[in-house]
């Protein structure tokens, strides 16, 4: 019997890791960073069950500043040919989305707290938060937005921010935060990049709204994760 490929699992900051996506998947994951890599050593997607991107505080077309981001740039652009399944988060959401041609605008939809999101579409995997006309509560926190890739569907939106998720293909894009719970978001809220200009009461309230949002999120959310691994998992 041949070992199960692992997940490739893309970080860019210390903070930002993948939270409860890797708590639901049942197979082999492996942590990669290569924002600053010039010319990163990434696996062979034929190595690989899946792929989960993750955010960060820099902007995904700055390949000048963080080099790496253009290879993660290719390997999604191939994992989508190659129909390897993909879940991609807020930096790894616009990552995805300049992988397929969309275009990325800087400084152009500020969200950050808990809000409703409009979930427009249904799909096997985003499903989990609700079916299309669902109003779940999640955690924003972001500047920029992209457009939909041609071909892409659009999945979510909110009146600030148009794409808030999409499906292409194999590709689940999110620009939102499932994967949060309260300890990761405590982290954020003492992280000093993740709250800079933010006063205290700002950093309390948002704290008290993660203690009220999070755990109602955290079924919903698992459901999605799971729903990414049953795709994962059928790869092998």
């Amino acid at each position: 019997m041949s070992a199960v490929r692992p997940v490739l699992v893309l970080t860019h900051a210390p903070h930002e890791g993948p939270g409860a996506i890797t708590r639901a998947l049942d197979v082999p994951y492996t942590v990669r960073t290569v924002l600053d890599v010039a010319e990163p050593r990434l696996p062979a997607l034929a190595d690989v069950s899946g792929v989960v991107v993750m955010g960060g505080a820099m902007d995904a077309d700055d390949v000048a500043g963080h080099p790496g981001l253009a290879a993660e740039r290719g390997l999604l652009a191939a994992a989508v040919d190659a129909d390897v399944p993909v879940l991609a988060v807020c930096l790894g959401h616009q990552l995805l989305a300049l992988a397929l041609g969309a275009r990325l605008h800087r400084r152009t939809s500020h969200e950050v707290g808990f809000a409703p999101v409009r979930v427009v579409a249904d799909d096997p995997v985003l499903g989990g938060l609700g079916p299309a006309g669902a109003v779940p509560t999640v955690l924003h926190w972001h500047s920029d937005e992209v457009d939909l890739p041609d071909g892409a569907t659009l999945l979510a939106s909110t009146d600030a921010t148009r794409v808030q998720a999409f499906r292409a293909g194999s590709a689940l894009g999110v620009q939102f935060h499932p994967e949060l719970d309260v300890a990761m978001l405590d982290l954020w809220l003492a992280t000093p990049d993740m709250v800079d200009g933010m006063d205290d009461d700002e950093i309390d309230a948002l704290r008290a709204d993660g203690a009220h949002h999070l755990p109602a999120l955290a079924p919903a959310a698992l459901r999605v994760f799971t729903a990414f691994a049953d795709q994962v998992r059928a790869r092998g």
